[in-house]
């Protein structure tokens, strides 16, 4: 089982690595939902990470708010995969939707060639997307090179148990051709039931390995 914990800046990650996290999602503000951390902030975090045998996922996203990106702001994530990928990260997080709340396919394509030979993970923009057009969104994805989605299964204000049978629609789906990673309301209290529940090797939390 692989327990990814999200990690603002460098605060508790020792903590949650000696604890039993093995992936990182390393971001900063999680009060607006996670932003780029620093440079400094990658560096340690990657150094930290090392002495544990764990990866680091870098959050690419340039404000909180929205998903609508400009040139400018796609461009300040272009430059911080960049960062990313020269100081060792070994993937990137991110998501771009259009203002009519569809993937806006023509910045994925820069971020994605920017982030090749990283894992990528789409992160929850992706439930910010229709249900009737998540399935389609997911085999774009999939085709494109992202290795793996961060879901809610809902909108975050719903709780992760409510949305286990959505969870499981979109893993069937995927049937291993991208990766599902649920997250938004495991703890370690939870994280059990939830994935026997829905069969995964793999959750996302900032409680799930610690309260």
């Amino acid at each position: 089982m692989i327990f990814e914990f999200c990690s603002e800046n460098t605060t508790l990650l020792e903590s949650a690595l000696q604890a039993g996290a093995r992936r990182v999602e390393l971001c900063d503000h999680l009060a607006v939902g996670g932003t780029t951390p620093t440079r400094e902030v990658i560096q340690d975090a990657l150094t930290l990470a090392a002495s544990y045998e764990a990866s680091v996922m870098v959050m690419i996203r340039p404000r909180g708010g929205n998903f609508v990106y400009d040139k400018a702001e796609l461009e300040e994530m272009l430059e911080d995969i960049r960062l990313s990928q020269e100081l060792g990260a070994q993937g990137v997080v991110f998501g771009a939707l259009t203002e009519q709340g569809q993937l806006d396919k023509p910045a994925l394509e820069q971020l994605l060639v920017a982030s090749t030979g990283m894992e990528i993970v789409f992160h929850m923009a992706f439930d910010h997307l229709p249900k009737d057009q998540q399935f389609t969104a997911m085999d774009w994805l999939a085709q494109h090179g992202v290795t793996r989605i961060l879901t809610h299964g809902g909108s975050a204000d719903t709780d992760i148990l409510d949305n286990l049978d959505w969870l499981k629609s979109l893993i069937h789906h995927a049937n291993g051709g991208i990766e599902i990673l649920p997250g938004g309301g495991i703890s370690i209290h939870n994280r059990d039931s939830i994935s026997e529940a829905l069969g995964v090797h793999q959750l996302h939390g900032t409680r799930i390995v610690f309260e």
